[in-house]
């Protein structure tokens, strides 16, 4: 069985989380047995094998990026999402009340329930297709806030392929040509 971090708090769920450390994280309900938190890793080993790779690459990448290579990859985050986001959210007919680019690490995009999005400028080291997929995936969330079946029919209908998209995400990024000469 793969090693495991273990954090109890008082939440109603199990979860697992790889850290960018790569240490997976298990987070678990104060008075859950230790036998049931063990069977749950074991049944996720695979999952968490089969992420770990990636998990490791992206933090290697994201390593090499000075102050500066934020500060470019901010600026070039919005000159590519903000009109990236108008472009689908006309197509879906939808409208966010705000945008912005964070530097979040564990997540690519978020919508709040005031329609809100913010988009990680993380995004920019990705391919188009994957940032159009997490685009629409936060566009979405304005009509479903949840990740139901309706939710993912919705993004379905604009982006057939969005599995393959979301696969990209996983996948180690690249330094972009822009950054390249900027070490």
């Amino acid at each position: 069985m793969l090693p495991y971090l273990l954090r109890r708090s008082r939440r109603k769920t199990i979860s697992l989380e790889i850290t960018p450390e790569s240490t997976l994280l298990v987070r678990a309900p104060l008075h859950m047995p230790e036998n049931a938190i063990r069977a749950f890793v074991e049944k996720h080993e695979d999952w968490a094998a089969s992420r770990l790779p990636g998990v490791q690459a992206r933090a290697a990448v994201w390593a090499q990026i000075t102050p500066e290579m934020e500060s470019t990859l901010r600026k070039a985050a919005k000159r590519d999402l903000f009109p990236r986001a108008a472009y689908w959210a006309a197509i879906m007919q939808v409208q966010p009340s705000s945008l912005r680019i964070t530097g979040a690490q564990k997540r690519f995009g978020s919508c709040s329930s005031r329609g809100s999005l913010c988009f990680s400028w993380r995004l920019m080291l990705y391919p188009e297709a994957a940032r159009d997929y997490v685009v629409v995936h936060e566009l979405a969330h304005l009509v479903h806030l949840n990740h139901s079946p309706d939710f993912y029919a919705l993004v379905q209908r604009y982006l057939p392929d969005y599995k393959k998209r979301q696969n990209l995400l996983r996948a180690a990024p690249d330094l972009p040509d822009f950054l390249q000469n900027k070490n």
